[in-house]
């Protein structure tokens, strides 16, 4: 394509992720002439759970009730961890506020005021996590009060085992029960997916029909819980005509992948991001990025070939690790994609893994990535690789989001930490 596009914008995001789409959403609160690249495939692999701070310390595997001690705590002992670089209140401020644009687009979540909640998984482990979405809520509270309840699966879902959550969770949940269910998928095929559940029972009929084969399984139960499929679109309502179908709470579990949950955490951050006049290129990405005069960047974006030019005054790099392709594993080292920027890592690939697999301290190369300044610029030499580039997520270093159970709660901060640092920089 020989005449590409050329669009302006005073910042380019780059990345489709959580921490892409919480940059691009407080930029866009701001006032800020947005952009946003990147694949949002990777929204599939989330849970749509809002983990805060859930394990902490990682060595004793230990369950934080309270987040925001586990993040003092750690703080104290780890200060180049990224959320050493924001403190409490900016940390909350960025959540509210990322909370409050989900559930203007529809999507609500719910949580135990300043602490975590536990919340049941189909391998019948309990999760500790900050904000569940909506339709999760009931099985908190049934799983706190104790209450009676039925867990229910289809046949021909894989990774959904009620027989197994029963046999698991029966001692810390006295009462449960588990059913399995069949019903009739949108094709012929013995196998059926969580996305194609979950688009049936965005459709009345879909929810009508789910409410008659569950009726003879509820027995006597208090709730009822099902794999998190219950629409994508219209899953509040999805759970409300169950509710008052089935006269008793219904509640979701987090599923297989792809997670439906993290489906509808991706279509409400672009309904509303379209709604804030980002302009997005999803499925795009930046296929060269090199700063430019008056210390713009020029970003050479397309799907495989070049298709356009933005040209940005700021540009936060929120592009993920390993899966998003913000980082690359090679035989030499770990490389950033996009800015070749240096990255923290082990001295060698035979310090990347503990021999132990298992190693309660987990392995040093869960926490490599960016190391950034107070301002969230990735550092080169010893000071700011670029004056007008930040990065956010979890390509940056010192962290291990995983196990410590605190991956959103670190994309939503350190977005808010670099759209603010870019906001004190604008020209005014």
């Amino acid at each position: 394509m020989e005449d590409k596009e050329t669009i302006d914008a005073e910042l380019a995001v780059i990345g489709a992720g959580i921490a892409g789409m919480a940059a691009a959403m407080f930029a866009s609160n701001r006032g800020i002439p947005t952009v946003q690249i990147g694949r949002t495939g990777e929204l599939a692999f989330a849970s749509g759970l809002i983990d805060l701070m859930g394990v902490h310390p990682l060595a004793q595997k230990h369950v934080q009730e309270d987040p925001w001690a586990a993040i003092d705590l750690l703080t104290k002992v780890s200060p180049q961890h990224p959320y050493a670089r924001l403190g409490k209140k900016k940390i909350l401020e960025a959540l509210n506020e990322a909370i409050a644009f989900l559930e203007q687009s529809g999507l609500p979540y719910q949580g135990s005021g300043e602490k975590n909640s536990l919340v049941p998984t189909p391998a019948g482990t309990l999760k500790p996590t900050y904000r569940v979405q909506s339709g999760m809520w009931n099985g908190v509270q049934s799983l706190k009060l104790g209450t009676p309840c039925t867990i229910v699966g289809f046949q021909g879902l894989k990774g959904f085992s009620p027989q197994q959550m029963k046999t698991v969770l029966e001692r810390r949940w006295p009462g449960l029960r588990a059913a399995r269910i069949s019903f009739p998928a949108a094709s012929s095929n013995s196998e059926i997916y969580p996305e194609q559940l979950a688009l049936r029972f965005d459709l009345p009929e879909g929810r009508r029909l789910l409410a008659d084969l569950l009726r003879p399984n509820i027995m006597n139960a208090g709730a009822v819980g099902l794999p998190a499929v219950l629409g994508i679109y219209r899953s509040k309502q999805a759970i409300e005509d169950l509710e008052e179908a089935l006269g008793i709470p219904v509640f979701e579990i987090p599923t297989i992948l792809p997670s439906v949950p993290g489906i509808r955490l991706k279509e409400a951050f672009c309904s509303g991001l379209q709604r804030n006049g980002v302009r997005l290129f999803h499925q795009f990405r930046v296929l060269e990025a090199a700063p430019a005069r008056k210390a713009k960047f020029h970003l050479t974006v397309g799907r495989k070939n070049a298709e356009l030019t933005i040209r940005a005054s700021g540009v936060i790099l929120a592009s993920g690790r390993f899966l998003g392709g913000g980082l690359h594993a090679g035989r030499n080292g770990i490389h950033e994609s996009i800015f070749d920027l240096p990255v923290h890592q082990p001295e060698n690939r035979e310090l990347w893994h503990r021999m132990n697999p298992m190693d309660p301290r987990g392995h040093p190369i869960n926490r490599a990535g960016l190391e950034v300044d107070k301002n969230f610029r990735p550092l080169k030499n010893g000071g700011p690789a670029f004056e007008n580039l930040y990065a956010a997520g979890s390509i940056l270093a010192h962290q291990d989001w995983m196990r410590m159970k605190c991956g959103s709660g670190l994309s939503i901060a350190t977005a808010f930490g670099a759209v603010e640092a870019f906001g004190t920089s604008r020209p005014r």
